[in-house]
């Protein structure tokens, strides 16, 4: 990847609105060719779309959760009802299959630990296949980036 591409990449992940012209003068381009180089990066998947940054405690969902989740199976039937199961729940904002231990990482979002408790008695056990689940609750967030680039 040019030097032109991760500039781009850089400036776009900080703030994807920018202008072309204000990204173009950032990456010591003109527009011509840095819009001929974000597109290129657009087919190319480096760029797979645009979005707002979102705060989710000034959303009314303050609380994050980490929950693990082992399946009494790992055969793809069993993999796919849960992956169903999950695309549900809105309060599963992120989910992961993972090696390991564990079958599923996931990170639920909820507007408190009585909605946590809720979310997780009232839906996630309620998932056919469900064997184990262990929850941890983060203090704080060091760090959050939008991607790693190069």
């Amino acid at each position: 990847m040019h030097d032109k591409d991760i500039a781009i990449l850089r400036n776009l992940a900080c703030n994807g609105r920018m202008s072309l012209n204000d990204l173009a003068e950032a990456v010591g381009l003109s527009p011509t060719p840095t819009a001929r180089r974000v597109k290129q990066l657009e087919a190319s998947g480096a760029i797979t779309g645009y979005t707002a940054q979102l705060d989710e405690t000034a959303l009314g969902f303050p609380v994050s959760v980490f929950v693990s989740v082992r399946l009494d199976k790992q055969v793809d039937e069993a993999l796919a009802l849960f992956e169903q199961a999950i695309t549900r729940l809105p309060e599963v904002v992120d989910c992961w299959l993972m090696t390991g231990n564990r079958d599923y990482l996931m990170r639920v979002a909820t507007r408190d630990l009585a909605d946590f408790e809720r979310f997780l008695t009232q839906r996630l056990t309620r998932i056919k296949g469900v064997a184990a689940i262990e929850s941890s609750i983060p203090l704080r967030r060091v760090k959050a980036t939008p991607a790693r680039i190069p």
